[in-house]
């Protein structure tokens, strides 16, 4: 598996707004070959970035993604720069263990 995990640090004015925008998404990511599942995590503290992490069955699936059609989709209209309260950051991870309880 290959998880991929976007921190976005939204303004507090835009977190209705971001949050919208993720439950209305068109779902583009959700028909692409490879792809696990995506979680959208809301932070508890003001001050702590949102976290979008997606998981792939592997790095090519995710690549194909990026590099699709869908993707330009599903970026074409981006919030305002004043949303954003600082760099955001995209860390890529090969899953080594997991735990889960049946």
């Amino acid at each position: 598996m290959y998880i991929v995990t976007n921190r976005i640090p939204v303004a507090a004015d835009y977190r209705d707004m971001f949050e919208e925008r993720f439950r209305n998404r068109a779902g583009q990511i959700d028909k692409q070959p490879g792809f696990v599942r995506m979680q959208v995590l809301r932070p508890d503290m003001a001050d702590t970035p949102y976290v979008v992490q997606t998981t792939w069955q592997d790095k090519a699936a995710f690549e194909a993604w990026v590099g699709s059609d869908d993707f330009r989709t599903a970026h074409s209209d981006p919030m305002p720069k004043d949303a954003f309260a600082g760099e955001g950051g995209i860390e890529m991870h090969q899953l080594l263990i997991q735990a889960e309880t049946p």
